[in-house]
């Protein structure tokens, strides 16, 4: 029986099993089925996301992502900032540090559990979308933070039907094949921005997203309904802090600030995931 070392960590309610593999040691494990597997809730660990932490001839480390339905993907905000944490408590990078992902070199800096990273330079932004949705018609803005999002402003987030509604918006075929995440968001009070999200390869809606809460603090910020730093509020009820070097695209230099916690260590046994 194989027991892998892991972490499980939380990112603003974004929650994920992080595994250190730069031995290559459980590369026969870095399959879909494998992640689908351990992040299943109530029978195994559970989680929205995998990481591996591997090795990088040009950075620091490079990491693996998994989504909990088994997809990978290319990237994610607070997945980012779980696995530089884990870095440094691992020795396996100081701070400030780099790391590959598909969407391009993150660049991290830790602060005991406060993390802020630089994500790649997004995606055009487009506003003004009409979508249609079973006969109504839905306005939307559009942009790639390191994977595709669509943000929808609402009254209400909270009167918001997120998983029907979101569901709709990710499998629209507008946004085919890769499908996008979607964001129901409302402005507050002091430069605060709600949101909700629906992840696309969770299949729900999550606590938290980090490339979520970057996408909606952006187009907020084109819109001039609000201005960086953009205090994001999460359905965990944390604060993400959005950084934007401009108040009108092309964003160029975007941050994003938040917590990321351990929330226990151990080794995964092979009964969690296999049959």
């Amino acid at each position: 029986m194989i027991k892998i070392p892991f972490y499980k960590m939380s990112g603003s309610g974004n929650d994920f099993i992080v595994i250190d593999n730069r031995k290559g040691v459980y590369n026969q494990l870095r399959t879909s089925e494998f992640a689908a597997a351990v992040c299943r809730r109530s029978i195994s660990i559970g989680a929205d996301g995998l990481i591996f932490i591997e090795n990088s001839d040009s950075c620091d480390f490079v990491w693996r992502f998994y989504n909990s339905d088994g997809s990978a993907a290319e990237m994610c905000g607070n997945g980012a900032r779980c696995a530089a944490r884990f870095a440094v408590l691992n020795g396996i990078a100081g701070t400030p540090m780099a790391f590959e992902t598909v969407a391009g070199t993150i660049t991290a800096e830790v602060k005991g559990s406060t993390v802020k990273i630089r994500l790649p330079e997004p995606g055009a932004m487009e506003t003004g979308i009409k979508l249609d949705v079973d006969g109504d018609s839905i306005n939307l803005s559009t942009i790639n933070t390191g994977v595709p999002h669509a943000i929808v402003f609402v009254e209400d987030v909270e009167s918001v039907k997120v998983k029907e509604l979101g569901k709709k918006i990710r499998f629209h075929e507008n946004f085919q094949p890769a499908g996008t995440n979607a964001n129901f968001i409302s402005i507050g009070s002091d430069n605060v921005v709600n949101i909700r999200t629906y992840e696309r390869g969770v299949e729900d809606e999550t606590l938290a997203c980090g490339t979520g809460a970057v996408a909606a603090a952006l187009v907020a910020v084109a819109m001039g309904k609000a201005s960086s730093p953009v205090k994001v509020k999460t359905r965990s009820n944390e604060i993400l802090n959005v950084f934007a070097n401009e108040n009108l695209p092309p964003f160029k230099e975007v941050y994003l600030e938040g917590g990321a916690r351990v929330v226990s260590e151990g080794e995964i046994w092979d009964e969690a995931y296999t049959s």
